[in-house]
């Protein structure tokens, strides 16, 4: 087996990701990567690296449910075996639960997709601007 020396320009994937998480630019980390709630900003204000290029589609809002369903599916079983609650009580603690957890979890989904295909150099971010 040959192995091939890494580029000299490789980006990280693990530090792009958690940049990514905490809403900051993929490349220099301090820059905002979000405008608003979901929507990506076309340059970072601190380091001008182009982060138009992402496609992202439903990824992000798929990663969360996936998060959202693994937590509160558990939880929500444990509570109505063990404490037997009022239906409409259950309902409502879950429905703010989930939609709540879900909200917080959306946008740093979001970054942290934009950040791996920024890492990866996936659709737009391989071509120097």
């Amino acid at each position: 087996m040959m192995l091939t020396p890494k580029p000299a320009d490789t980006r990280d994937v693990r530090t792009a990701v958690l940049r990514g998480l905490r809403g900051r630019c993929p490349n220099c980390g301090a820059g905002p990567l979000l405008a608003g709630f979901l929507r990506v900003r076309d340059h970072c204000p601190v380091c001008r690296e182009q982060l138009r290029h992402h496609d992202t589609h439903n990824g992000p809002a798929y990663v969360t449910m996936v998060i959202v369903t693994a937590i509160m599916g558990p939880l929500l079983s444990y509570v109505f075996q063990t404490f037997h609650p009022d239906p409409l009580i259950f309902f409502t603690i879950f429905t703010v639960g989930c939609v709540g957890l879900s909200l917080y979890l959306l946008p740093k989904m979001k970054g942290a997709i934009v950040a791996f295909q920024w890492a990866r150099r996936q659709y737009g971010f391989a071509r120097p601007d």
